[in-house]
């Protein structure tokens, strides 16, 4: 098989999850609250190795006593890593969201920019953070988010061979239309959560195991020598 005709049927794969992906969780969304893009782009550092859930419960606090940048940037940074300490990371993160405000002040006029570029300058923004930012502050679909749970799930569904979060982002970019990249990576992170967990993924009861190169096998994340007979790409290592 040439490699055009490979990708072409890669794609048509990517689309039917993609279809499938919508039937299963038509209202997928953020599950970060926030009210500004701001608070958006401060939760989303805080997301960094940390549960959407733990977040939620740290920032009201956080969020009623620094509401906006300008707050944030002129806060104790002792009092903001007590605020987000049950995060991980707390003393980085508080760093990061202090810096980031302060540029954003200074560079940026008090808006959280609009362009990937822009974000990307801000202490502690890497491309995940900033394609949350873009499309769900500004409806802006720069690119596919890439948590763990999307990079676990695009290996098993043999949609990318790669491990760099950079590398799955531009294979999903080349299979999926643009204005699903956001809710794809959504969507994948409720399968994530709910199906097609890390250790025990539930292949029996997965809409997508047709599709999936990896479903049926006894340990999905099985060594690659153990599946170089079978073809099959195994998971990287989370």
């Amino acid at each position: 098989m040439s490699i055009i005709r490979k990708w072409s049927s890669k794609q048509q794969r990517a689309l039917e999850i993609l279809i499938r992906l919508k039937r299963l969780y038509p209202n997928a969304t953020c599950t970060l609250n926030y009210e500004t893009p701001v608070q958006l782009l401060v939760a989303t550092i805080l997301s960094a190795q940390c549960t959407d859930e733990r977040v939620n419960q740290v920032t009201p606090l956080l969020f009623g006593r620094f509401p906006d940048a300008v707050k944030m940037a002129t806060a104790d940074l002792a009092e903001l890593e007590t605020l987000v300490r049950s995060t991980g990371f707390y003393r980085n993160k508080a760093k990061n969201i202090q810096a980031a405000c302060r540029m954003i002040i200074e560079k940026f006029g008090g808006k959280v920019p609009k362009t990937m570029e822009q974000l990307l300058e801000l202490p502690g923004v890497a491309r995940k953070t900033a394609n949350v930012v873009l499309a769900h502050a500004y409806g802006i679909n720069q690119g596919v988010t890439v948590d763990t749970h999307v990079k676990r799930l695009s290996n098993r569904l043999g949609l990318t061979e790669h491990a760099d979060p950079i590398r799955i982002e531009r294979d999903l970019i080349r299979l999926l239309p643009q204005p699903d990249w956001e809710n794809w990576s959504i969507r994948l992170i409720y399968h994530g959560r709910a199906v097609c967990t890390a250790r025990n993924p539930k292949c029996g009861a997965c809409v997508l195991a047709d599709l999936c190169p990896a479903a049926n096998l006894p340990q999905i994340d099985a060594g690659v020598e153990e599946n170089k007979s079978s073809g099959i790409v195994p998971a990287a290592k989370r």
